[in-house]
Protein backbone atom coordinates (compact mmCIF):
# COMPACT_ATOMS: atom_id res chain seq x y z
CA UNK A 1 0.00 0.00 0.00
CA UNK A 2 2.93 2.32 0.53
CA UNK A 3 3.01 2.33 -3.32
CA UNK A 4 0.16 4.12 -3.41
CA UNK A 5 1.57 7.56 -1.47
CA UNK A 6 2.89 9.20 -4.68
CA UNK A 7 -0.75 8.65 -6.31
CA UNK A 8 -3.05 9.80 -3.41
CA UNK A 9 -0.01 13.01 -2.84
CA UNK A 10 -0.78 13.98 -6.56
CA UNK A 11 -4.54 13.77 -6.19
CA UNK A 12 -4.30 16.23 -2.97
CA UNK A 13 -3.88 19.13 -5.54
CA UNK A 14 -7.17 20.63 -7.13
CA UNK A 15 -5.57 21.78 -10.57
CA UNK A 16 -4.11 18.04 -11.20
CA UNK A 17 -7.72 16.55 -9.81
CA UNK A 18 -9.20 19.30 -12.54
CA UNK A 19 -6.78 17.75 -14.91
CA UNK A 20 -7.52 14.11 -14.30
CA UNK A 21 -11.41 15.36 -14.67
CA UNK A 22 -10.90 16.29 -18.48
CA UNK A 23 -8.82 13.33 -19.19
CA UNK A 24 -11.53 10.89 -17.95
CA UNK A 25 -13.50 11.15 -20.97
CA UNK A 26 -11.36 8.81 -22.37
CA UNK A 27 -9.78 11.04 -25.26
CA UNK A 28 -6.05 12.19 -25.26
CA UNK A 29 -5.53 15.50 -24.72
CA UNK A 30 -2.68 18.28 -25.82
CA UNK A 31 -1.78 20.93 -22.79
CA UNK A 32 -2.97 23.33 -24.86
CA UNK A 33 -6.58 21.71 -24.75
CA UNK A 34 -5.88 20.91 -21.06
CA UNK A 35 -4.74 24.58 -20.30
CA UNK A 36 -7.54 26.09 -21.76
CA UNK A 37 -10.24 27.84 -19.81
CA UNK A 38 -7.23 27.50 -17.02
CA UNK A 39 -5.96 31.07 -15.34
CA UNK A 40 -2.35 28.64 -15.50
CA UNK A 41 0.19 29.08 -17.81
CA UNK A 42 1.01 25.43 -20.18
CA UNK A 43 4.37 25.36 -18.24
CA UNK A 44 1.99 25.42 -14.77
CA UNK A 45 -0.27 22.94 -16.65
CA UNK A 46 2.76 20.59 -17.88
CA UNK A 47 4.68 20.62 -14.56
CA UNK A 48 1.40 19.23 -13.12
CA UNK A 49 0.85 16.95 -15.67
CA UNK A 50 4.58 15.67 -14.82
CA UNK A 51 3.78 15.20 -11.37
CA UNK A 52 0.92 13.14 -12.39
CA UNK A 53 3.42 11.11 -14.79
CA UNK A 54 5.20 10.34 -12.18
CA UNK A 55 2.01 9.06 -10.01
CA UNK A 56 1.40 6.92 -12.68
CA UNK A 57 -1.93 8.53 -13.33
CA UNK A 58 -1.82 9.75 -16.55
CA UNK A 59 0.56 9.00 -19.50
CA UNK A 60 2.06 11.35 -22.03
CA UNK A 61 2.09 10.05 -25.88
CA UNK A 62 3.87 12.25 -28.60
CA UNK A 63 1.50 12.71 -31.78
CA UNK A 64 3.59 14.57 -34.49
CA UNK A 65 5.16 17.48 -32.80
CA UNK A 66 2.53 17.76 -29.86
CA UNK A 67 2.77 15.22 -26.51
CA UNK A 68 -1.13 14.18 -25.91
CA UNK A 69 -1.97 13.24 -22.48
CA UNK A 70 -4.29 10.37 -21.29
CA UNK A 71 -5.92 8.88 -18.45
CA UNK A 72 -4.22 5.81 -16.85
CA UNK A 73 -7.30 4.17 -15.53
CA UNK A 74 -5.33 1.30 -13.82
CA UNK A 75 -3.90 3.53 -10.96
CA UNK A 76 -7.33 5.24 -10.62
CA UNK A 77 -8.38 1.69 -9.87
CA UNK A 78 -5.21 0.71 -7.52
CA UNK A 79 -5.82 3.80 -5.35
CA UNK A 80 -9.54 2.74 -5.64
CA UNK A 81 -8.59 -0.64 -3.95
CA UNK A 82 -6.45 0.37 -1.37
CA UNK A 83 -9.27 3.20 -0.13
CA UNK A 84 -11.15 0.07 0.42
CA UNK A 85 -8.66 -2.12 1.79
CA UNK A 86 -8.43 0.93 4.45
CA UNK A 87 -12.05 1.10 4.75
CA UNK A 88 -12.57 -2.22 5.60
CA UNK A 89 -9.96 -2.21 8.14
CA UNK A 90 -11.54 0.51 9.61
CA UNK A 91 -15.00 -1.09 9.83
CA UNK A 92 -13.22 -4.47 11.46
CA UNK A 93 -11.45 -1.64 14.16
CA UNK A 94 -14.98 -0.16 14.69
CA UNK A 95 -16.55 -3.46 15.12
CA UNK A 96 -14.33 -4.81 17.71
CA UNK A 97 -14.41 -1.21 19.40
CA UNK A 98 -18.32 -1.60 19.77
CA UNK A 99 -18.12 -5.10 21.01
CA UNK A 100 -15.24 -4.05 23.80
CA UNK A 101 -17.66 -1.30 24.65
CA UNK A 102 -20.76 -3.33 24.80
CA UNK A 103 -18.97 -6.55 26.65
CA UNK A 104 -17.56 -3.77 29.34
CA UNK A 105 -20.42 -1.88 29.91
CA UNK A 106 -22.22 -4.15 32.30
Amino acid sequence: MGKQAPVFAALGDETRLKLLAKLSGGSRLSIKHLAADSALTRQAITKHLGVLEVAGLVRGVRHGRENLFELNPQTIDQARRALDEISRQWDDALARLKTFVEINED
